[in-house]
């Protein structure tokens, strides 16, 4: 199955906390990372993803709180990859973004030093 058109698709419609986000990850702000969004792993397109740390951001909404079943197995698979998952809920980007951003600066630190060894 062709992801690319879903991705697209998400892209042009993203939540408001999706845009928020972006509008904090795009054009390196953090640390000069490069973040992409609504992009494909497998058969999975994840919200943000840091290819040089291997580290995806997805972001939940109240519908998560039904499909934790499926979260944990996509989050697993993700991990298969190599990649390490973090998740925020839409109202901690909401109402707390410079917390979100604190979280994961720290994050992308850590992921790089991991990476290094």
């Amino acid at each position: 199955m062709d992801l690319l058109p879903r991705a697209r698709k998400l892209r042009k419609n993203q939540t408001d906390a999706e845009k928020i986000l972006w509008n904090k990850l795009r054009n390196r702000q953090i640390d000069g990372y490069k973040f992409r969004r609504q992009v494909p792993v497998g058969a999975y397109i994840v919200d943000f993803i840091c290819m040089s740390v291997k580290l995806i951001i997805e972001l939940d909404g109240g519908q998560h709180a039904e499909q934790q079943d499926y979260d944990q197995k996509r989050t697993a698979y993700l991990e298969t990859k190599s990649f390490q998952v973090i998740r925020f809920w839409n109202n901690d980007i909401l109402t707390n973004v410079d917390g979100v951003l604190e979280i994961l600066t720290l994050t992308l630190s850590q992921r790089e030093r991991v990476l290094k060894k």
